[in-house]
């Protein structure tokens, strides 16, 4: 099955979804919720995260929906071979509360992502599409929950050797620094937007400069670098 395009070009294929959780009940809700979606397609399961690797291997999903805790092989060690050996293949973690220590690590790794399991059906439909689409996806209403919580356990994000960070920074202009405070405090490109009083087309690009200023992957990289330089200081501390 295709997808019109919008735009009145081609009809878009379906985004390919490969599910990776080691409870098949849970694998069976997410295939009913997300096959409703008329663009998105199921194709294929995994029960641990040696399964995921040979599965995203065969199949070459658009997007990964990564468990964390699993058998035989963890959603962690899963998403860092995936991202390494298949580029292609984004990967978006579904975790627990308690679980989000280690969804952090997986971000390091290269995770486009995190939700909680109880995400809404419509957030996590769009939450696929926009990692297929090449953003990343930090939920808003939790983003500084889990930064604050976590803060200390943070994994070090930064390429460069200690003391470099912060000449780094200095590179970024003050609306560039502006924004990056914002996106650490969890607001979307279009939230940024409005309070600044700008296009959103110019907050994605202020945004592209601060990535590649700063040397990070995307847009998770961004919030954790800001709690991690200190820009952004967890509530209560």
């Amino acid at each position: 099955m295709s997808i019109p395009d919008r735009a009145g070009g081609p009809p878009a294929a379906p985004l390919r979804v490969l599910l990776v959780d080691d409870q098949a009940l849970l694998r069976s809700g997410l295939r009913m919720v997300l096959e409703e979606q008329p663009d998105l397609v199921i194709v294929g399961e995994a029960a641990d995260g040696r399964a995921a690797l040979d599965e995203t291997a065969r199949l070459r999903p658009d997007v990964v929906l990564m468990d964390v805790r699993m058998p035989v092989m963890d959603g962690i060690e899963a998403t860092r071979r995936i991202v390494e050996d298949h580029s292609a293949s984004k990967v978006l973690i579904l975790t627990t509360f308690d679980l989000d220590e280690y969804a952090f690590t997986a971000l390091r790794y290269g995770a486009s992502g995190f939700l909680l399991k109880d995400v809404p059906p419509a957030e996590l439909a769009g939450a696929i599409r926009a990692v297929a689409s090449g953003d990343a996806v930090v939920a808003p209403s939790v983003t500084r929950r889990l930064l604050d919580a976590f803060a200390d356990r943070l994994p070090d994000l930064r390429s460069a050797p200690p003391g470099r960070a912060a000449d780094a920074l200095s590179a970024l202009t003050d609306r560039e620094r502006e924004i990056l405070v914002e996106v650490a405090s969890g607001l979307s490109n279009q939230e940024i937007a409005a309070r600044l009083f700008v296009a959103e087309a110019t907050v994605k690009t202020h945004l592209g400069r601060i990535l590649a200023k700063l040397g990070l992957r995307d847009r998770v990289q961004a919030v954790v670098f800001a709690y991690q330089i200190g820009l952004v200081r967890p509530e209560g501390r």
